[in-house]
């Protein structure tokens, strides 16, 4: 469990009050702390494709869009724990908000409980034939 910081307004959740160059400048600064570094990065390009490299305009691109993914769903699931009364964020939470805003689901972590099934939406071509089956039956 992660224990969050004392409950702030919802507005600081979203106005963050360090500019963007001061935050590379301070991520730049300490990088013991970031999830995804630039070795890092280019560890998982050569993985994919060891002939291939990336700009260093696209490797800071990622590594921002990374940091952004990571900040909205952290405070998220902050919200979603301030939600439910509790001053400690849990694996839960993090969950529920990339399931519902992201649609992904991270196997092994959290409950056991059985996910309940999602049925696809019927299509309407589908209808028809098995309007088209049932009228069929119906005759014999």
């Amino acid at each position: 469990m992660i224990r969050r910081p004392p409950r702030s307004t919802r507005s600081e959740f979203y106005s963050p009050t360090i500019n963007r160059s001061q935050s590379l400048m301070q991520s730049q600064l300490d990088t013991s702390q970031l999830v995804l570094t630039k070795t890092r990065l280019q560890e998982l390009v050569r993985e994919v494709d060891p002939n291939e490299h990336l700009d260093e305009d696209v490797e800071e691109l990622l590594l921002q869009i990374a940091d952004d993914f990571i900040e909205s769903t952290v405070n998220s699931a902050c919200l979603l724990s301030k939600h439910r009364n509790s001053s400690t964020l849990e694996v839960k939470d993090v969950q529920t908000h990339l399931e519902r805003q992201w649609n992904m689901w991270i196997p092994g972590f959290g409950t056991d409980e059985l996910r309940p099934y999602k049925r696809a939406p019927v299509t309407e071509a589908h209808k028809q034939r098995m309007a088209l089956i049932r009228k069929t039956l119906k005759k014999y």
